[in-house]
Order: C-alpha cells, then structure tokens, then sequence
C-alpha cells in the first residue's frame, strides 16, 4: 500500500516464507533497477528511476506499521548519482529515527563509488549495523561482480569500523561460485584484518538460466567447518548455511555482536 520495494522479492530470497511469517522484511531503497550488472543478482538492470523523494518516510511509515524494533534497509547501487544514494540512504535512516525512535537500524549499502564523503553521511545518520557485501573472493569480481573492486569494498569496512560512534560492521559471500577452500579462508581474514564484526556465508542460487551458473553445492558440513574456522578468526556474529543471506536473522545477529563489539 506505501509503494516500496523489499529486497526479499526482488532478488527472489528463498527465505521469503520464514521471513515474511515472522514479521521481518528487508526495504530496498532506490530501486528497482540497479546501475550495475552483477551477473549472480536478480534486481532489475533497466534504467534507473529518479529518487523518490518520498520514499524515507513512506518506509518509516511501513517500519511503525509493522510495529518493528529492528529495520533493515537495503539499496540498488546508483552509479548515476553524485553520491551513490548515500543522502537518500541517510534521510531514509532519520525518518525511522523520528518515526520510531525506538527502532534499531541496519543498513546495507553499495560501495558508493568508493566516495568516502558519501559513506560519512550514512554514517553520522548513526545506523547500529553498517553492511557491505564482498559477495565471493577476488579472482571471481571480473566475471560475478565486474563493476565492483575487492579492495574499495575492504577500504569502506574498514572505515566504518574506524568512524565514532562505531556501528557494528558486517559483510556476506555466497558459496558455490567457483570460488576454493583457501580463497573463502583468505577473504575472511581480510574482513577480520579490517575489523568486520559479522559475517554470513550462504550458498549461491542462480535466479534463472541467463545468470551466472551455480559451480557446486556446499554440503551443510562444509557450512558448519566454515562457521567453525570464523570463530576462531575472531568474528563477533555469523550465519552459514545454505539458505543463509546477508539480512537473515539480522536482529539476532546484531544483538550477538554488539554485546561482544562493547566488551
């Protein structure tokens, strides 16, 4: 009825039915069409749509609606504007902050074109959880993640973890892309040598045959090693299994790490 996006259906999330029936969704700001063609996503890559001015407060509108007391908010990357979507992004956040003062939030952004200006207004909107995906490990960007660049996206977490007040930094990958056991190993030290508190490490599914091929299926055991070697790495919070994704579960994966984050 408020006319917003949610992540959930426009990337098809397999965990739609547990999600919805819980009462959670994550809103898609800035969408639907996304300026970027990552060839493992299903939003939409026609030409994007001017800002909806509105649309901050029609989400926080949605969030006292839903009677929230964690919202996720996630974006389309929107290379067509000067600051990404980082302002749209930041009053998006200060609407639930007015609306709801109550309510957590996380954000989930894209690199914003590595602007560190645009990344400090988010910021200062004082989200509780910063989150930017990796998505797979490095060799594989040219072909999943073409527009995007491995160390501009550390770069960011990095200096969320460094802006005061701190928020709480997070990160995800998908697996059965192609990717090796010591790459998936190496990115999570690279999270953890940039600070990143959370992770979450799902199984790529492919949104139709005109995306880029599943390579393999991780066997839940595999899932349950990885979570193991992220312990031992020092990670605040995680998530790994095959139908784990980046907001799966946000609230109590923020109430792990921020408790951990303050010690």
């Amino acid at each position: 009825d408020l006319s917003l996006k949610t992540v959930c259906q426009e990337a098809h999330c397999p965990n739609r039915g547990e999600c919805f029936g819980r009462g959670t969704a994550t809103f898609l700001l800035l969408g639907p069409n996304c300026t970027r063609r990552c060839s493992f996503c299903a939003v939409g890559k026609g030409a994007p749509v001017r800002p909806d001015q509105g649309e901050p407060m029609r989400t926080a509108r949605a969030v006292a609606l839903m009677g929230l007391n964690f919202a996720v908010l996630t974006m389309v990357s929107r290379d067509d504007l000067p600051d990404g979507g980082a302002n749209h992004s930041a009053r998006t956040i200060g609407a639930v902050r007015r609306i709801c003062p109550g309510t957590l939030v996380e954000v989930l952004i894209s690199d914003l074109g590595g602007d560190y200006e645009a990344l400090r207004s988010v910021l200062e909107a004082r989200p509780e959880v910063l989150g930017h995906n990796l998505e797979t490990v490095p060799r594989l960007y040219p072909a999943v993640r073409p527009q995007a660049d491995y160390k501009r996206s550390l770069e960011l977490l990095e200096r969320a973890a460094g802006h005061r007040p701190r928020p709480v930094t997070k990160s995800g990958l998908m697996l059965g892309l192609g990717e090796t056991g010591d790459e998936v190993v190496q990115v999570l030290r690279d999270l953890r040598s940039v600070d990143c508190d959370v992770i979450t490490l799902g199984q790529y599914l492919a949104p139709s045959a005109r995306h880029y091929p599943v390579a393999r299926f991780v066997p839940p055991a595999e899932f349950e090693e990885l979570a193991e070697r992220v312990q031992e790495l020092g990670f605040s919070a995680w998530a790994a299994g095959p139908y784990v994704r980046s907001s799966y579960r946000a609230a109590e994966l923020f109430g792990q790490a921020s408790s951990r984050v303050s010690e």
